[in-house]
């Protein structure tokens, strides 16, 4: 493989596994150092880069096995990341009530995304926030993508739920 060739097929996909590790990790130090030893990997494999059929599933598949084994190894907690996104300065914000209405909505609805299982977590992030496809979630996960479609219709069905039931219940 090419310096070109990685730069023109790689390199674009790092915010991507950046975004997947620090949704992992809940660290943004830790998502850069895991997507900096993905991208040196997969440098050092550049042999098994022509027999790829999607090379961004493969990175993506090696990004999380680098953040599962950093996990594993310091017996990592995954930090409620969405509250620290709450914190930052909001930009054009003329009306405060609105602004606040919506900081409260989108609390409600991480707090319902962080509630579920790490798998369905994974596979709504990859696909409603990372865009890939049905077969690269299937391919970056080592799952079928029958399971892809449906951990990710009961991700978003739970989801819904929740939200439903806060807005109608109050719980």
């Amino acid at each position: 493989m090419s310096l070109e060739l990685f730069l023109s097929q790689v390199v674009p996909v790092r915010t991507k596994l950046f975004r997947f590790a620090y949704r992992l990790l809940g660290d943004e130090e830790d998502a850069k150092d895991i997507t900096q030893d993905a991208l040196m990997k997969v440098w050092a494999m550049q042999g098994k880069m022509m027999e790829l059929q999607n090379l961004e599933a493969w990175c993506m598949r090696i990004t999380r096995n680098l953040a599962l084994d950093k996990i594993k190894s310091r017996k990592y907690r995954i930090a409620d990341t969405l509250d620290k996104a709450s914190e930052l300065p909001a930009l054009h914000q003329r009306n405060p009530h609105a602004a606040t209405e919506r900081n409260e909505v989108m609390n409600k609805v991480h707090a319902a995304i962080n509630a579920l299982p790490e798998k369905y977590r994974n596979i709504m992030q990859l696909r409603d926030m990372d865009g890939l496809s049905y077969q690269e979630i299937a391919e970056a996960l080592d799952i079928d993508v029958n399971e892809v479609k449906v951990n990710l219709h009961r991700a978003r069905k739970s989801v819904r739920e929740k939200l439903q039931n806060q807005q109608v219940y109050g719980l």
